[in-house]
């Protein structure tokens, strides 16, 4: 099939979490220079149940359980990214690709047991009273939660978030799951890089403790008025 091969450069650290952003960010900059309007990938159901599993493996909240979603945007860009086809199984794609007479290309990592998620694909294939399309339609429903609960947090945030001077104050209203959403979007507004997910709540617990805490040069402190949210400062010489 006529294709362009775009090499990589890997990071040390985490392999498969270093390919997939340099991956992206290779079909990107292919994207950006042909005027393309979106990147279509091949994330399919069997994709969607294995990083359900390995993400409640990891205690991931709500955000994380949704899995991949059909749409969303090549990281660190604003192209669409479209996974049209997480209603196929990997079988059925494969049978698809040997009917037309293609040879599929094989990726060797796929089979490599050195990696979490190939374990875990080796698991499922071996539980056959595992429904992967059910999980899938699970991660489908968690999408709808998140996307609920965006929705809630926007409207605390306008409600409940205040500017003051270089910082932010939050009064705090609404259930954990949300306030753990506005708290990620505070971080993020004032220069923080996105922290995990159990970062933010311990930030919540101990705020709710009324216990000072620093998430970077962050530093939050509950107050009379509600939780504040300022720049450390600067430490001179």
């Amino acid at each position: 099939m006529p294709h362009a091969t775009l090499a990589v450069d890997v990071a040390p650290g985490n392999l498969q979490s270093q390919a997939r952003a340099a991956r992206y960010a290779a079909l990107a900059g292919w994207l950006t220079t042909r005027g393309l309007a979106a990147l279509a990938t091949g994330h399919h159901a069997d994709d969607q149940a294995e990083t359900l599993l390995a993400r409640l493996n990891r205690a991931s909240g709500v955000a994380g359980l949704a899995g991949v979603r059909a749409r969303g945007l090549v990281p660190e860009t604003e192209i669409p990214l479209l996974r049209p086809l997480l209603g196929w199984r990997r079988g059925e794609l494969a049978e698809v690709v040997a009917a037309a007479g293609v040879s599929a290309a094989q990726d060797p990592s796929n089979s490599d047991p050195r990696f979490d998620r190939v374990r875990l694909r080796q698991a499922l294939a071996g539980a056959d009273w595992i429904d992967v399309p059910a999980l899938a339609a699970s991660a489908a429903h968690l999408a709808d939660a998140d996307a609920a609960l965006d929705w809630a947090a926007q409207r605390e945030w306008a409600e409940r978030v205040v500017r003051e001077g270089l910082g932010m104050t939050y009064r705090p209203r609404a259930p954990r799951a949300i306030a753990l959403k506005v708290l990620d979007r505070i971080v993020r507004e004032m220069g923080e890089e996105e922290v995990r997910g159990s970062a933010l709540s311990r930030l919540f617990d101990t705020l709710r403790s009324r216990q000072p805490m620093s998430v970077g040069k962050l530093v939050a402190r509950a107050t009379p008025d509600g939780w504040s949210f300022t720049r450390a400062p600067q430490r001179r010489g």
